[in-house]
């Protein structure tokens, strides 16, 4: 079964550096289907979705940790084995030097006619990966963006608002 997020509805979530769940709210442990106790200290790839391309991950993790925040849309699995999209924002957590010191991201509602172009490109995506790898599978993307002419985050803000 396919969940949605209510319009309001905002999922937050922080891990430490190496990605295992420190914070949690309500909305994601109702969303995700999993208890506080449950995730807490858990990998955040607890609700990986295997329709999610890996190419998308290393993109977003490039970027995170070159402290520059990134949007993505993301498909997550729940603990039943449902699904949900959100609309993620995710960037790194610093101390005062300016040194990561681990990750926090807000999640929202996607709009629906993003997803319209989201789920066939990742699906060609997954396609290539499954094939021809990651690099392969995250050439697709560039690909797109160079004939576009426009740069990762400006297509994903753009097809989201």
């Amino acid at each position: 079964m396919l969940k949605e997020m209510k319009e309001d509805d905002f999922i937050v979530s922080k891990t430490d550096l190496k990605g295992r769940i420190t914070y949690t709210n309500k909305i994601f442990m109702d969303m995700a289907e999993y208890s506080e106790a449950e995730l807490l200290g858990k990998p955040h790839s607890i609700i990986r979705h295997p329709d999610m391309p890996k190419a998308v991950f290393r993109y977003l993790w490039d970027t995170i940790e070159n402290k520059e925040e990134v949007f993505a849309f993301v498909i997550n699995k729940t603990k039943d084995g449902n699904a949900y999209w959100v609309y993620a924002n995710v960037t790194a957590s610093l101390d005062a030097k300016g040194k990561i010191i681990g990750y926090y991201s807000v999640r929202r509602r996607p709009n629906p006619k993003a997803l319209d172009i989201i789920i066939p490109l990742y699906k060609k995506m997954l396609e290539v990966e499954k094939s021809s790898g990651v690099d392969a599978s995250f050439k697709i993307l560039t690909d797109i963006l160079q004939e576009k002419g426009v740069g990762y985050d400006e297509l994903i803000i753009a097809i989201q608002e």
